[in-house]
């Protein structure tokens, strides 16, 4: 083993000795990025085709982020909510305006954000709609990924995530995916609302069928019950819209945004509403002590601009076309699906010829970073500002990777 190997085992060794162990990462140490490549502590380079779960649309160390982080932390970085700030306003006004809804309830996490937009819909369904108190429910969609909390991993279909974490929060129904039908069916005079991912990331970037959201809208309008949506990795550019909902036209009561929002260097979220759900909330009833900070509201009004400015959701509209084509012709008996939206396609490996893993362990090798998820499935979802040349190379190395798998 040579010294540069050495430095770093003994940097994943040590990091394993005193860390939880509840991520398997991949065997490489990452000490420099930008754009869409990143570096190692041996100095090899390597194209980043996650880019964090979306939270990396704008690229590793955007020049404009950057300089709104250092700036705004040269001045005040953290007031609490106690007092205001000259920076949150004008950051919630360009996030409201954006999403065409009427307030924001700005939080860090994108589990924060879903707990927050639970909060909101419970209360709004005893406030306004009436539901009697302490029986409001919420349709959730089986596959859903909304957090790790345990209110949320609580209405998870996934046993990995619940096992030995209950009891669990009552008021949570799960139903199919896509299924508008049995999302119907499943609402009651109790339902508060229904909360899905316009695409479910976690599970495989797993699209529903065309019309899937126009019927919810549909459904929600005439039940009386509020339609939120996760778009916590589908938002902000990552499908080739602003947010995916908007590739079928509708507009959400509620609106849960993270990742993307914090520029790739810090985390910002918030739950956006229509105003009699966003009013739901009144001094005291939630709060946040880094929840929209002088810091956070900088940081994500740069990254909202940046993404505008750059032109980042067609880009992300035209490379994720191109990024389909390819993929969708590669003739691999490896591959068993392809699907996708933008810059953001889940391709299925079939588990005879390989695990997912053991692909990204050797795209790895080939210097492309992905990551599997569900064992099956390889996500490719580049930062927004990939160039062309850069996604065909990596694509290039993917079917190469599969050539060699299969001798084909």
């Amino acid at each position: 083993m040579d010294m540069r190997t050495s430095i770093n085992a003994d940097a994943i060794a040590v990091e394993k000795r005193w860390c939880a162990q509840n991520y398997k990462p991949l065997p490489v140490v990452i000490t420099r990025a930008e754009g869409a490549w990143m570096w190692d502590g041996d100095g090899r380079r390597y194209l980043d085709m996650m880019a964090a779960y979306s939270a990396v649309n704008t690229g590793h160390g955007h020049p404009r982020i950057l300089a709104a982080l250092t700036e705004q932390a040269s001045k005040v970085a953290v007031i609490s909510r106690a007092f205001h700030s000259d920076k949150l306003g004008p950051f919630l006004e360009r996030l409201c305006r954006l999403t065409g809804l009427d307030g924001a309830c700005p939080m860090n996490t994108g589990a924060e954000a879903v707990e927050t937009a639970i909060k909101a819909a419970r209360r709004w369904a005893y406030r306004v709609k009436g539901v009697t108190p302490d029986k409001a429910e919420i349709l959730v969609a089986d596959g859903n990924f909304h957090g790790r909390t345990t209110t949320i991993v609580g209405f998870s279909s996934e046993p990995a995530y619940r096992d030995g974490f209950g009891p669990f929060a009552p008021g949570f129904r799960i139903v199919s995916f896509g299924d508008a039908d049995a999302m119907e069916a499943a609402i009651t005079p109790d339902t508060a609302a229904i909360l899905v991912e316009p695409i479910q990331g976690e599970a495989g970037i797993i699209v529903p069928p065309d019309g899937y959201l126009r019927r919810l809208r549909s459904i929600c309008d005439r039940h009386n019950v509020l339609l939120i949506l996760d778009e916590i990795q589908s938002g902000l550019g990552r499908t080739g819209h602003w947010f995916a909902h908007q590739h079928e036209g509708i507009r959400p009561d509620g609106l849960c945004l993270g990742k993307a929002l914090g520029g790739g260097v810090m985390p910002v979220s918030a739950f956006v509403a229509r105003r009699d759900v966003i009013d739901m909330f009144g001094p005291g009833s939630h709060g946040s002590t880094f929840g929209g900070s002088p810091l956070a509201a900088a940081v994500g009004l740069a990254a909202l601009d940046t993404i505008a400015d750059e032109g980042l959701v067609q880009r992300s509209a035209e490379l994720g076309a191109h990024m389909l084509t390819r993929l969708r012709a590669i003739d691999s008996p490896a591959i068993t699906a392809v699907r996708g939206r933008g810059l953001w396609v889940g391709v299925e490996i079939d588990p005879a010829v390989a695990s997912a893993r053991h692909v990204c362990e050797l795209l790895m090798e080939q210097g492309v970073l992905s990551k599997e998820t569900h064992d099956t499935t390889i996500r490719f979802a580049p930062p927004l500002v990939i160039d062309r040349v850069d996604l065909d190379w990596a694509l290039d190395r993917f079917a190469d990777t599969l050539s060699r798998l299969t001798n084909r």
